[in-house]
């Protein structure tokens, strides 16, 4: 199991690289992947360290902000869009999530 912090990361790390992969390979099935991956071992870590119901939680905004970055990028642009969503949502998952110990 990951850290707190480390989740909160990876959290982060799913939205950007997700887009990432996506705007580099022209492949949007292939940048979902990597969304996915990135959100199933999140949920994973924060079931096991938070339980089921602040797993569905986080989840729950993980998806909210990938879904919010794209009418979010047709006002601010599309990387600081996904800059607002993968912040928000690690500083989310720091907030909920309970700590390490």
């Amino acid at each position: 199991m990951l850290s707190k912090t480390a989740t909160s990361a990876l959290a982060a790390a799913g939205l950007v690289g997700g887009y990432a992969v996506a705007r580099q390979t022209g492949n949007r099935q292939l940048g979902g992947a990597v969304l996915a991956a990135a959100g199933g071992v999140c949920t994973y870590n924060w079931a096991k360290s938070s339980g089921p119901g602040r797993a569905a939680a986080l989840l729950g905004t993980y998806v909210a902000a990938f879904g919010g970055s794209h009418p979010l990028a047709k006002k601010i642009g599309a990387w600081p869009s996904v800059g607002v969503v993968a912040g928000t949502t690690a500083l989310v998952s720091q907030l909920v999530s309970k700590s390490d110990g």
